[in-house]
Order: C-alpha cells, then sequence, then structure tokens
C-alpha cells in the first residue's frame, strides 16, 4: 500500500507532541538543533525509541519480543511491508510502563509514513542508524536471562562490551556525523571518515556511562554489562555484585570502566572542537551530554556505595540547566570547553 506524504501538522505531533513525553532530555537537544536536523534527527529517535519499548515489554517473555523486535527491523530495514507494524505492536500497546509509550506504539504508522516521505539520503541513514540499535536490544534479549528468572548473565569480554556500547550508541555517532554534515555547509571541509571514527567513540562515552551507573539496577533484572574476565581478575562472579558490600572488591573494574569512558570522551571533545565556532547550535547540541556525562562519571567514582540500587548516581536537573545557560557563552571559545571539559575529567580522575 502507498502511503501518503505527510504534512507539516503531522510531523509537528511527532516532534513536538510525542517526543517530549517520551525523552524530556533529547528533546532539548532536539529543540537546539538547526532546523533541517530537526526531523531526520527527532524521527530516527523515535523509531530507535519504539523498537526499545518492544524490546522492553518485560510483560511478554524474552522469546516473544525477540519476535516482535525482528520483525519491525524488517519493516525499517524495508523487506517487509510498513503495514505489518500493526500486527508487531498490537500485542504490547497495552503493557506499556507509561501512557506515553503506549502513545509511541500507536503512532508508529505515522513515524514510518514520515520516514517514506524523508529525502531518500536521509531516509537511508535514519534506516540504517535504528537497525543497528536493534542489534544491541537484540543482546540484550539473547545474552541475557529473563528479567525474573532470578539469575545474572553477563558479557564475557572487553571486546562484547565494545560491541554491545558500539550497537546501542557508537552507530549514533556515525549517525550523527552523516546527517549533521549533510545538511550543514560549514562542514564541507570535515573529514568525514576520522569524524564518524570520533562520532562512534562519542556514542561509546555516553553508554559506557550509562551502563556504568545503572550497574546495580541493571543486575537486579539478570544483566551485568562488567565483562566476566573483568570480574575473573578480581575473584569475583556477577552474582557477587548484587551485595552492596562487594563494592569495594569490585572498585578495580569500575575504575577500569570510567577510565575507559573517559577516553572516549577525551575524543568527544576533540570531535566538539571539530565543529565551526560559528556553528553554535551544533556546538551546543554537542557540548551538553560530554559536560553532564563526564560529571555523571565524577560523581560516581566519588560514590563508595555505588552497587546499592537505593543510591542514584546522577546530576540534578537544576546543574544541568546552569550548565546549558553557562555554555552559551563557553561554546564559542576552544579554550573554555577544553578548561571546562577537563577540569570536570580531573575532577573524576582524583576520585579513582
Amino acid at each position: 500500500m502507498t502511503r501518503p506524504t505527510h504534512d507539516d501538522a503531522s510531523w509537528k505531533q511527532l516532534l513536538t507532541g510525542l517526543l517530549p513525553q517520551v525523552s524530556r532530555s533529547f528533546y532539548l537537544t532536539i529543540r537546539v538543533l538547526p532546523y533541517d536536523l530537526r526531523r531526520p534527527v527527532g524521527l530516527a529517535y523515535l523509531l530507535a525509541r519504539a523498537a526499545d519499548t518492544i524490546a522492553d515489554t518485560r510483560a511478554l517473555p524474552p522469546a516473544q519480543r525477540l519476535d516482535r523486535l525482528l520483525s519491525f527491523r524488517a519493516v525499517l530495514e524495508g523487506s517487509t511491508a510498513t503495514d505489518s507494524v500493526t500486527e508487531i505492536t498490537s500485542d504490547l500497546t497495552g503493557f506499556q510502563k507509561s501512557q506515553a509509550e503506549g502513545e509511541l506504539l500507536s503512532s508508529l504508522d505515522d513515524a514510518l509514513s514520515c520516514l517514506e516521505s524523508t529525502p531518500q539520503e536521509d531516509q537511508r541513514l535514519i534506516r540504517s542508524v535504528a537497525v543497528s540499535l536493534t542489534r544491541g536490544m537484540e543482546m540484550d534479549l539473547t545474552v541475557f536471562p529473563a528479567e525474573e528468572a532470578g539469575t545474572v548473565g553477563t558479557l564475557t569480554t572487553d571486546d562484547d562490551l565494545d560491541q554491545y556500547t558500539y550497537h546501542v550508541a557508537g552507530c549514533v555517532g556515525e549517525f550523527w556525523t552523516a546527517i549533521t554534515a549533510a545538511h550543514t555547509p560549514a562542514l564541507t571541509k570535515w573529514d568525514l571518515e576520522a569524524m564518524s571514527k570520533a562520532g562512534v567513540r562519542f556514542g561509546k562515552a555516553l553508554q559506557l556511562t550509562n551502563v556504568l551507573r545503572d550497574i546495580p539496577r541493571d543486575l537486579r533484572i539478570g544483566r551485568c554489562y562488567l565483562p566476566e574476565a573483568r570480574l575473573s581478575q578480581l575473584g569475583l562472579k556477577p552474582d557477587d555484585l548484587l551485595d552492596p558490600s562487594a563494592a569495594p572488591a569490585a572498585r578495580p573494574a569500575l575504575t577500569w570502566g570510567i577510565e575507559r569512558a573517559l577516553g572516549h570522551y577525551e575524543v568527544a571533545v576533540d570531535y566538539i572542537l571539530a565543529i565551526p565556532r560559528g556553528s553554535l547550535r551544533l556546538r551546543l547540541a554537542a557540548l551538553w551530554p560530554v559536560i553532564i556525562g563526564i560529571a555523571t562519571l565524577g560523581k560516581l567514582a566519588q560514590n563508595p556505595d555505588w552497587l546499592n540500587p537505593e543510591v542514584t548516581t546522577k546530576v540534578s536537573r537544576r546543574w544541568v540547566y546552569s550548565v546549558m545557560a553557562a555554555s552559551l557563552p563557553a561554546a564559542r571559545s576552544n579554550t573554555l570547553v577544553k578548561m571546562w571539559t577537563g577540569r570536570l575529567a580531573s575532577q573524576a580522575r582524583s576520585a579513582l
């Protein structure tokens, strides 16, 4: 069936009506982007968020979620008719954790129509990143046990963690680089291959931060992203981390993860500096997550009770708003960007 081209009202409903409900923080990033980038980036996020909602519908067994996820991937790849999305989501909509997630699934038909009305190159990039993201979700559903199984699974090696962080975030860095370069004349002098590689590490930095911050909560749904090889060196098994008193013994694994993430952030800072200072909106969109991410690592490094699920490691919303205000003058200065990010990284390292 040929779908009609969606008008501006439909795009507005998705990007200003639905997007703020499913991601308040990313919506701020969308809002600061140049106008031509808001549609492709926002649509890519919504499609990826829908896939994540399918994979995370815990009322259904993992095998059934995986089946629906792979069917949705086929739609994104274009190998299955988009009409089949109704069948994919019909048995998921009533089991969502929030009304917004249910609305997201019920809006997939509109989102796919908007995708089909998107220019071909943007459409190719959106499909590619969304498909890659589903591969990370597939790892979650196949590597780890069911959430209610009462056991903990783990990634085996450092390379497994690196592959995982690529599929759930590093690929977004590739997409971000390609889509911004395609829509921004000021980036015509970019070395796209080099910037794409840097973008991958940018994405990995953000995801590794999330992984380290969420360790205690992920453990309680059967997922340990700290590699088994790292824990074995410390004489530990994934199940041991369920006891918050294991925090001192497991601390070297956390330290390794924070150092690895900070190394990625160093490349992310170089990525920001490669954005022309006149492209302020792009700089801000890249600077905010880096500042917040490094600061989060600093708080995690300072937290002796990091395996306690009752202790939340995050920066406050008020602090985030202060960062946004301070970033307006700072983003135009390479010196200030380097000083700001360097100071936060030094604080994190000094707490290790």
